[in-house]
Order: structure tokens, then C-alpha cells, then sequence
């Protein structure tokens, strides 16, 4: 097929790297989604209300900046591929830490160290990533890299559906330490960026002031443009299993439930391949735009469909459009970000981004408590008014398809 070429191409090493970053960002979302399916078993075990939980996501969201930031400069300093290996051990440490929560206060601060750790994953793997393949390949391994998040939204339904009744919440995070044992992976199989080898003495001696001089307006750009981003796909995704139970009355365990997490995240995946390889041809903020304005009008499908064919056909196409705009979102902050700060400055606006957006699950259900304990009323106004503001965000911004990275750019 000649959509997947790109990928037929890469070299042995390159298909590694692209394996070890899909893989990364894969389980560190699977980790992080556990906690959005057991909001209620933690609410009911600790006598707490479910909004008092949701802080749980909202300080693991808020933490992630400061891991972005740490751990990004870490990479540009010492090396992709030695701090991806630090990173991936210790947001697994901290993940199995949560099983063992004496209270609902020590679980809240074990996801905030968590999210430290979690921050620090997304920009080191895309950076490396991306500075391992050729520029003609970005678009479609950018749709494949973002696409481990709705794998691991997929691989925590999956294993809430089969274990839940077995392990319970506590058991689900033993298992979410299992990440820890892609370091092995990535130890054996994966080499360090060569742009970042090219230019390793310029990313030792520059500070990350000096290197963002001249970038700064670029930089509060990119933390805008992700902020709306993340309400958009965090919307749509962290508050579903409850609208399952609140409105559809169904138990997140059971098979109807899972099967609609599935094909939600069936479509992210089908999207952000569709939309990443796209980019390549139309551009990067093109292909996103349409995305975003594509989902407005699948929302009375996802939200209102009746049935559960239709609600079905809804989970499957809203997430086709919001996965498919974040399918080119690696790619287009990685093209856009100076070479001194690469490892740096994608993630942190990202995962300021997040910090921006972190009250999206407790403002949805604000909205909901407001609205009668109306679910589907306040997703699907959020997401309407979320898709008109990124689209005229990227409409607004710049963008660098296909630039070269170290030394390639001169």
C-alpha cells in the first residue's frame, strides 16, 4: 500500500525508534486512563464525591509541565534515548505506588508525581522520533506516535473490562507498572537521535534562554494552540466512561460499554494515521483544521444516537476528528521548535497545554451537575465551542512542513 510506504522505507533502527516512541506513549496513556475507569470504586472506597477524584486527573494533568520541563532539558543536555530510560522507570514506580493509597489525599499526590513523570515522556519520544526519520515520513509516523494515546485508552478499557472484577482498582495499577519493562526494550534496540549526536556540543553550551531568544512569541503560540488541543481531546475522551453510567445506565465493566471504548478508540487510531499522512500533502494546519470542524457535526451522533448502533458509528467518527487533528500535532511542533530546544520546548507546551486544560474533567461535570447530571449536554457543548477555537488558532499560526533538523537545516 502506498500509505504505509513511508513506513516500509525506514531502516531497521529507524523502525526500532519509531516502535520504542509508539510503545512509550502508548503505556503511559494506558496508565493514566486507569484512573478515569475506577473514579467510582475510589469515590465509594474512600466515602469521597466523584468530583473530589476527578482532582486526581486534574493534578496528574497539571504536573506534567514541570516532568516536560525537567525531563526535556535533561534530553537536550544528555541525550534522547538515556532520559526516555529515566523517565519510563519512574512514572512506572509512581504508578504502582497508587495502588497502595492509604487515602484518597496520598493517591492525589502519587498521580501529581506521577504526572511529573508522564510529562517528561511525550516531547522526548516524538523528538526522538522524529529526529530519526526522513522528512517525508513525519506525517504519517507523527498519526502513528499520537495514535499510541487512544491505544492506551484502548488497552486500560481492555483491561478494566477483564480484570475489574478480579483485582479491582488497586490491581489495575499493579498492572500499570508493567511499562517499566519497555526500558529493556529501548536499552537493546534503539540508538540515540542523530541530530541531537550532530549537534551535541551546541545543545550542551546553550541555555535555554539564550536558545529561545527571538522563539518567545512562537513559544506562548504553541502553549495556546495545545491548551485548546487538550480540552479537545480530553473532553471528549476522560469523562465518557461516566456518561456510560450516568446517561446510557451502563456498567463500565461490562461488554456494551467496552465495545463502544473500542470503536472510540478504533477511530482515533484510523484517524490520526489518516489525517498524519494527509498532512503531508495538503499541510499541517490544513489537515487539522478540517479535523476540528469535521467533529462539530458528528456530536448529535455521539452524544444523542438512540441506539446503540448509532452511538456506536458516533464514539467511532468523533474520535476519527479529534485524534485525526492530534495525528499531525508531533510532527508540526517538532518542525516548528528550534533545534537547541527540541527536546525541550514541544513538550513543555504541550504539557502546559495540559495544565491549561487540566480542569476539563471537573468543569464537565460542573456543567453536568447544572444541567440535571446531563453528560451529553455538557460534552457536546464543550467540544463544539473547543473545535471553533483550535481551528482558528492553527488558522492563525505558522507552519514549517518539512524542515530540516540539525544540521540538515543548514
Amino acid at each position: 500500500m502506498t500509505f504505509l510506504a513511508p513506513l516500509r522505507e525506514l531502516s531497521h533502527e529507524q523502525r526500532h525508534t519509531v516502535l520504542a516512541s509508539f510503545l512509550g506513549w502508548t503505556l503511559d496513556a494506558f496508565d493514566y486512563f486507569l484512573l478515569t475507569f475506577v473514579v467510582l470504586g475510589v469515590a465509594h472506597e474512600f466515602h469521597a464525591s466523584k468530583e473530589a477524584v476527578t482532582y486526581g486527573l486534574f493534578l496528574t494533568l497539571a504536573a506534567r509541565p514541570i516532568g516536560a520541563l525537567i525531563f526535556g532539558r535533561l534530553a537536550d543536555r544528555f541525550g534522547r534515548r538515556p532520559i526516555l530510560m529515566l523517565d519510563v522507570i519512574l512514572f512506572s514506580v509512581f504508578e504502582l505506588a497508587t495502588a497502595f493509597s492509604p487515602s484518597l489525599t496520598v493517591l492525589l499526590v502519587l498521580r501529581f508525581l506521577f504526572g511529573i513523570g508522564m510529562g517528561g515522556e511525550w516531547g522526548i519520544g516524538a523528538s526522538l522520533a522524529m529526529e530519526s526519520i526522513p522528512a517525508k515520513s513525519r506525517g504519517l509516523v507523527s498519526g502513528l506516535l499520537q495514535s499510541g494515546y487512544p491505544c492506551g485508552f484502548f488497552l486500560a478499557a481492555l483491561a478494566n473490562w477483564l480484570l475489574i472484577d478480579h483485582i479491582g482498582w488497586r490491581g489495575l495499577f499493579v498492572v500499570g507498572a508493567l511499562p517499566a519493562l519497555l526500558v529493556l526494550y529501548i536499552r537493546r534496540k534503539v540508538p540515540e537521535s542523530p541530530a541531537w549526536q550532530a549537534n551535541r556540543e551546541a545543545h550542551r553550551r546553550v541555555n535555554v534562554l539564550d536558545a529561545m531568544r527571538g522563539h518567545w512569541k512562537l513559544a506562548i503560540y504553541l502553549m495556546l494552540l495545545m491548551t485548546a488541543f487538550n480540552m479537545f481531546s480530553h473532553g471528549s475522551q476522560d469523562m465518557y466512561h461516566t456518561f456510560e453510567e450516568v446517561n446510557l445506565h451502563l456498567d463500565t465493566s461490562s461488554g456494551t460499554a467496552f465495545l463502544l471504548v473500542a470503536l472510540l478508540n478504533l477511530g482515533a487510531l484510523v484517524g490520526g494515521l489518516c489525517f498524519g499522512a494527509w498532512s503531508e500533502r495538503v499541510g499541517r494546519r490544513k489537515a487539522m483544521i478540517v479535523a476540528a470542524l469535521l467533529a462539530i457535526p458528528v456530536i448529535p451522533l455521539w452524544m444523542y444516537g438512540g441506539s446503540l448502533v448509532l452511538l456506536a458509528a458516533g464514539a467511532f467518527l468523533i474520535q476519527v476528528m479529534v485524534q485525526g487533528a492530534w495525528g499531525v500535532v508531533p510532527t508540526h511542533l517538532n518542525e516548528l521548535s528550534p533545534d537547541e530546544v527540541r527536546g525541550t520546548l514541544p513538550g513543555f507546551a504541550y504539557q502546559v497545554g495540559n495544565l491549561l486544560a487540566a480542569g476539563t474533567a471537573t468543569a464537565q461535570t460542573w456543567i453536568a451537575d447544572h444541567h440535571g447530571g446531563d453528560f451529553a449536554f455538557a460534552m457536546s457543548a464543550w467540544i463544539a465551542v473547543v473545535a471553533i477555537v483550535l481551528a482558528l488558532l492553527l488558522w492563525l499560526g505558522p507552519e514549517a512542513r518539512g524542515i530540516g533538523f540539525g544540521r540538515a537545516a543548514s
